[in-house]
């Protein structure tokens, strides 16, 4: 068998899964046709960025199981501009439903980062204020970064995720996919079986 390795921009407004479950929902079957490949973890509908698929089950297993947590950073569109006590407060922790997330790096960015436009754009409020944050989490609980924000006063509006582990968009659009390179399989590979089994390539 030979395995497969997908780097994928996933729009908003994409399932990450490749059946509708209804006729006007897009989903990864309108951009990837590969046979058998399955997203490691998931990103909602409404939140864009990197998407790692594979045909590896032992892969897709050591990755999505909580116990193996590896870091994911997004960039966070939020309402206001977060003052250090939110951060603070992200950073060691928020109580979410019956949850309290483990501490996550997290820093305001300076400016806008340059992404590409999202298709349809957040709705504009001219007397509401907008900031971004760069999170860099090692869980990922069900929207865990938008009750993370939500729980601290600064509801996400745009949620795009730009790396997992060492894995980033690069030069990727909303759409696009590529394979995974023999150096970057290598050290997905090590960091999931670091101490452990080796895994089949």
């Amino acid at each position: 068998m030979t395995y497969r390795y997908i780097l994928f921009y996933k729009p908003y407004g994409v399932l990450s899964q490749f059946t509708k479950d209804t006729p006007t929902q897009s989903t990864l079957k309108n951009f990837i046709e590969i046979p058998d490949v399955y997203p490691v973890g998931r990103l909602d509908w409404d939140s864009e960025g990197l998407l790692l698929l594979t045909n590896n089950g032992q892969l897709q297993h050591r990755l999505s199981n909580p116990r193996f947590g590896h870091e994911r950073t997004y960039w966070v569109q939020v309402e206001r501009i977060p003052d250090a006590a939110a951060l603070t407060q992200l950073q060691q922790g928020v109580t979410i439903q019956d949850y309290r997330t483990r501490p996550t790096l997290v820093q305001l960015l300076p400016t806008e980062p340059s992404l590409p436009e999202r298709d349809p754009p957040i709705r504009f409020r001219k007397n509401v204020p907008t900031a971004w944050l760069e999170m860099t989490l090692t869980e990922g609980k069900n929207r865990q970064v938008r009750r993370m924000t939500a729980a601290v006063g600064f509801p996400t509006l745009r949620l795009v995720r730009i790396s997992i582990a060492q894995l980033n968009l690069n030069k990727l659009q909303p759409g696009q996919w590529r394979e995974l390179t023999s150096s970057e399989l290598q050290l997905l590979v090590n960091l999931a079986f670091a101490g452990g089994r080796r895994l089949k390539k």
